[in-house]
């Protein structure tokens, strides 16, 4: 009887799975019903995705939600919110600068896409010229902008932080430009503006006597004038 051998080279065995490869590959020989016992090696489908990094990605879209989450917590009753250069800055020089922040002012750095997230649709969206680089961020929340300012400047100064200079602000839906955050330093405050709105109506004394002789409707019209001209002076200083 003539007996056929077959070549050693055409049979193919099922490999085993390296350390590396998650999924065995297949065969088509196994369980297949062909004659020439033929073997297929499937790859991997390009789409798969480790158990592994499908944890990973949960983990790392949680941190960016609970990010956004912590930004819009300080957004609530913000009165400024400024963005600082953060490129360069050390561990060191950051702890540093949130210990001589006053409690009234927050320090938190964050990826420009997930400040973007955390303003889309609120008076804050006037900040997305501050979104490019790397940016730290301040979030006031007091009235006295120019005393919470203050210790950061000083701070820049002494740790010669040149190149850590503001990116901007937003001030009453306003975005203030790095040139023009002087205007928000040197703002008065609101003691300030008390005392000069007093000022304005005790001089001359002949003046107020004058106005309060005047009809009700006249002192209010006239209370009102003083305050707009308070606000345009303290916005063109």
């Amino acid at each position: 009887m003539a007996t056929t051998m077959v070549a050693p080279s055409s049979v193919h065995f099922e490999s085993r799975a390296s350390s590396s490869a998650s999924v065995p590959l297949r065969s088509s020989f196994l369980g297949s019903s062909s004659p020439t016992m033929r073997q297929s090696m499937s790859p991997l489908p390009s789409t798969s995705i480790s158990p592994c990094l499908r944890v990973d990605m949960a983990i790392s879209r949680e941190k960016k939600e609970a990010t956004v989450e912590k930004v819009r917590e300080q957004l609530e009753n913000a009165y400024l919110v400024a963005g600082i250069k953060y490129t360069g800055l050390t561990v060191k020089q950051l702890q540093e600068i949130r210990r001589k922040l006053p409690e009234t002012v927050t320090l938190r750095v964050a990826k420009n896409t997930l400040m973007g997230k955390a303003i889309e649709g609120t008076q804050w969206e006037a900040l997305k010229p501050c979104l490019k680089g790397m940016n730290a961020w301040l979030f006031v929340k007091t009235e006295e902008i120019p005393a919470a300012l203050k210790p950061y400047r000083e701070l820049q100064k002494e740790l010669k932080l040149d190149s850590n200079d503001f990116t901007g602000a937003v001030f009453e839906g306003k975005f203030f430009a790095p040139e023009e955050m002087n205007v928000l330093e040197t703002m008065p405050s609101r003691a300030e503006l008390y005392a000069k709105l007093l000022g304005s109506l005790q001089s001359p004394a002949i003046s107020l006597i004058t106005t309060l002789q005047a009809p009700a409707r006249d002192l209010v019209l006239t209370l009102q004038a003083y305050v707009k001209k308070l606000e345009e002076e303290a916005g063109s200083s």
